[in-house]
């Protein structure tokens, strides 16, 4: 290993621009650089949350010989359009890494590390063990028994978890985890922070989606469902342990 990727290696911010010609935006450049364990990315649509994991995935495989790094997402199509992401940036260096397998579906490079990506069932997650990496990508439309799947598998290497999505209602592991999870470190991106975006589309996506819709999408809202009868506080409130009946039944 030279001189110039023991720096790549350690600054992946500087690789991504210098070996990718990707210039990351602040909070992008964060998360590269950043080494928390557990991470959950409540970021918008066309934020690059996606293009940030595909980079970050990359850089594992690269500089962590041996890495197993899974992507995870609610179909394989999806898996596939993040997987894809990675091939096109793997294939954009100079000299392009070599690989021994590669497919639509899975790569290892010479190194030894695997890059897998899979559709979000339960049955395709557990056959893989000890992974360095794992993207959960719409982490709110991905069952929780993926969720929980997926956790035993970092017991024993301590790899990194990343669970990225928009808000899909009050409801499920990333919304729960986002709420009162421990550990996280949580990263969350409105479509007014992404200069990408102009206030003139985002209008005309509100009057289009109509507000709830709307809130999840570009504001990372978690909002309860338009046609919801009940409150989500009303339902919590009719499981109170602590009431007392209002008569006791004679024995």
């Amino acid at each position: 290993m030279g001189l110039k990727d023991v720096v790549y290696c350690l600054d992946p911010v500087l690789w991504s621009k210098e070996a990718l010609g990707f210039s990351p935006d602040p909070w992008q450049a964060d998360l590269l650089r950043s080494p928390e364990r557990r991470v959950l990315l409540n970021c918008c649509r066309q934020s690059g949350k996606s293009t940030t994991a595909a980079i970050l995935c990359l850089h594992t495989a690269l500089y962590r010989p041996g890495s197993l790094i899974l992507m995870v997402s609610p179909s394989l199509r999806q898996s596939l359009e993040l997987f894809r992401k990675l091939s096109d940036f793997a294939d954009q260096l100079e000299p392009s890494p070599a690989r021994s397998e590669d497919n639509k579906l899975s790569a290892v490079f010479e190194n030894k590390s695997r890059v897998v990506a899979l559709p979000g069932h339960e049955s395709t997650i557990r056959g893989y063990s000890a992974p360095s990496l794992v993207i959960e990508d719409e982490a709110s439309r991905c069952e929780d028994s993926i969720y929980t799947a997926i956790r035993p598998m970092l017991a024993v290497s301590s790899g990194r978890l990343i669970l990225m999505s928009t808000p899909h209602g009050c409801r499920g592991h990333f919304y729960k985890e986002w709420l009162e999870g421990s550990g996280w470190k949580r990263v969350s991106i409105t479509a007014d922070q992404v200069s990408r975006i102009s206030s003139e589309f985002l209008d005309q996506e509100r009057a289009s989606l109509g507000d709830w819709m709307f809130r999840q999408e570009y504001f990372g809202e978690f909002v309860q469902s338009e046609d919801q009868y009940f409150s989500n506080e009303t339902i919590e409130m009719m499981f109170n342990t602590t009431a007392k009946p209002l008569w006791e039944e004679s024995l």
